[in-house]
């Protein structure tokens, strides 16, 4: 589904070194479209509070951070905002270092990549409630503020199909593990050559969950390809993003992360905050839309757009009438 997977820092460093942090014009952050979408306050931005206001929205490149982007933007135009649209900056180094300079107002991003990239943790916080905490508190020293998080969480998973589920039965990771040590070869996998290397990826997991799975049985691949594998029952585990709009368009069923391994990557809007200070309805928009973002919903929009090939703009419009926050 994405084209720069967002949540693992190795990516972010090599991003940092190739768009450099002087060189931020470089990454598209001078570039922007005002938003002409013609829509007024539903149950959000009544009396348009932001009436007057010149507010800038920024993300990341890939199809849910478009969505997630595009759904701020036009939540504060329908509050009366003059939205200036700088989506789709590629990378997180970019994105980021736009609203912590202020040549971005806001977006929605991921408390484990600020947890672990931005500020410097190597160690996740497994209580998404605690490390939003953490991170909020931190990030207030560089003049981001964050509001509070939605329940969508954007991390890694193990999924099989549905003749499989049905076939094994496994719900969880622990019976994954379980199942490995009944019958070591019932458990194939087919991951990303990062995942496969890592400590906080296949390694890391193994070790957490007592999981032993033969070299012979695992097969590294692109990550696009893992969701047709699976699907196809090539692989009986693949692994996938949580919020991945194939998972429901191919009908795979993911595995709960029951001890909590992997890190939360929960998406909340991370504001600068003297445009904060400046625009404070911008919270009081933006807290009944991320109440909203789960992890189905985010499969749903990013389906439209992955699966269905619709442009990400529309869909967070459609998605934004649909619940009511908006009218057209």
């Amino acid at each position: 589904m994405k084209p720069v997977k967002h949540r693992k820092y190795r990516v972010r460093v090599a991003v940092a070194a190739s768009c450099g942090i002087a060189l931020l014009a470089g990454c598209g952050l001078t570039s922007g479209s005002p938003l002409v979408d013609d829509v007024q306050p539903g149950s959000i931005g009544k009396d348009k509070p932001l009436e007057g206001a010149d507010i800038t929205v920024t993300s990341k490149e890939f199809t849910e951070q478009l969505v997630l982007g595009a759904i701020m933007g036009i939540a504060f135009k329908a509050a009366g905002a003059d939205v200036l649209d700088r989506t789709g900056i590629q990378g997180s180094i970019g994105a980021r270092e736009a609203i912590k300079s202020g040549d971005a107002d806001a977006m929605y991003e991921y408390t484990g990549t600020a947890w672990i990239t931005y500020l410097g943790n190597s160690d996740p916080i497994p209580d998404p409630k605690k490390q939003y905490e953490a991170v909020r508190k931190a990030d207030a020293k560089n003049g981001i503020t964050w509001l509070p998080q939605a329940a969508l969480n954007n991390t890694y998973a193990l999924a099989m199909n549905n003749a499989n589920f049905k076939k094994y039965g496994t719900k969880t990771l622990s019976d994954v593990a379980a199942l490995a040590k009944k019958d070591p070869k019932a458990v194939t996998l087919c991951v990303e050559s990062e995942f496969a290397n890592r400590a906080d990826g296949l390694p890391g997991m193994q070790k957490a969950y007592g999981m032993n799975v033969p070299r012979a049985n695992i097969t590294q691949m692109d990550s696009g390809i893992i969701y047709t594998q699976a699907s196809k029952g090539s692989c009986t585990f693949g692994e996938v993003y949580t919020t991945d709009g194939r998972i429901k368009a191919m009908h795979l069923n993911v595995m709960e992360d029951d001890k909590k391994f992997f890190p939360n990557y929960n998406a909340a809007p991370s504001i600068n905050t003297k445009a904060l200070k400046k625009y404070p309805a911008m919270a009081d928009i933006l807290e009944p839309i991320t109440k909203k973002l789960d992890n189905t919903v985010a499969q749903d929009l990013n389906a439209k757009v992955d699966v269905d090939g619709q442009d990400p703009h529309d869909v967070a419009k459609e998605w934004l009438v649909k619940e009511g926050f908006v009218k057209e």
